[in-house]
């Protein structure tokens, strides 16, 4: 086979194709559009713990059906996609299910391959997304890296009869309103003994569900549930901890802490440690990545077109 008319960019490469077998005058030709993806360990400095993330790099914003596609083909709690804008980058995120408004983990998976392949000579990356301007900072000589998100506000309700049922036989002592539910536990005995029913908690209004109490070994400790984005457990979730942050800074009375997250990744409970601290109605979370992969994704024109048509995919 040859190869004729190739273009390459940083995020994408359309390739046209010539196959030696086709007469010289009805050459076959395919458009080829070629994706870098790279997938980032979040919120740990060891390979295959924390949350694994896959990022996007693109020249311009591909249809939303087709970033929801790759979504859902990576598999991934998140896959996020960046656009360069001027001197930052704009940042969408994507569950396997459905586009969401804020994450931590691929946040920070952004940030490492930003400030490590796509701009070595920067310290310091802003992303501009629907929660509006998220800076990552880069911490020292290595993979560490500051993230300021905005604190969020909760409020107390009743407990969603769903909520209880979907936690389990140990009622929560209470129960907030933020992004997701924040259930509150007297311990971290009993956080750790939630066994999660997706189904009533996918009947839920908000994204997820919180669990939280005083941490052994740390001032908080949680897990999080997330089903209705086909996340039955986060590793690690960012995100909560811009409501948890300020709910424990003022149950606490103060506002530098450190934070435990469980979840069973690989078939055993693992827990994840972050330092958190809030400034004003920011918080502040950091933490490390380690690359795991990289690739290129290969689409073409007519991946493009991710229409429901039953006459195009039976």
């Amino acid at each position: 086979m040859s190869t004729t008319n190739a273009t390459t960019s940083s995020t994408t490469n359309t390739t046209t194709t010539t196959t030696a077998s086709a007469p010289a005058s009805a050459p076959v030709r395919t458009s080829a559009i070629r994706i870098p993806i790279f997938q980032v360990d979040a919120f740990t400095d060891r390979l295959l713990w924390g949350n694994p993330a896959a990022v996007c790099p693109l020249d311009s914003w591909l249809p939303a059906p087709v970033m929801q596609a790759i979504a859902l083909e990576n598999n991934l709690p998140e896959t996020a996609f960046i656009v360069r804008n001027g001197d930052a980058y704009d940042l969408r995120w994507f569950t396997p299910a459905t586009e969401v408004d804020l994450c931590g983990h691929a946040t920070l998976g952004a940030a490492h391959v930003v400030l490590t392949h796509l701009e070595p000579d920067w310290d310091e990356v802003t992303f501009h997304s629907a929660s509006g301007p998220l800076v990552v900072a880069r911490q020292g000589d290595g993979d560490r890296f500051g993230l300021t998100f905005p604190a969020l506000e909760f409020t107390p309700v009743d407990p969603p009869a769903d909520l209880l049922r979907g936690l389990g036989p140990v009622a929560p002592t209470a129960v907030y309103r933020s992004m997701d539910y924040i259930a509150v536990y007297e311990n971290e005995a009993q956080v750790r003994a939630v066994v999660p029913d997706p189904r009533a908690l996918s009947a839920l209004d908000l994204r997820g569900v919180v669990v939280t109490a005083p941490g052994d070994g740390a001032d908080f400790c949680s897990r999080f549930f997330g089903p209705k984005l086909s996340i039955p457990e986060d590793p690690i979730t960012g995100s909560a901890h811009c409501a948890l942050v300020p709910y424990w800074a003022e149950r606490l009375g103060r506002t530098r802490l450190h934070a435990h997250q469980f979840s069973p990744r690989l078939g055993r409970t693992r827990t994840i440690s972050l330092d958190c601290e809030l400034t004003g109605d920011r918080v502040g979370l950091i933490g490390a990545a380690r690359p795991y992969m990289t690739g290129v994704i290969q689409l073409s024109e007519e991946d493009l077109d991710q229409s429901p048509d039953p006459a195009r995919r039976p």
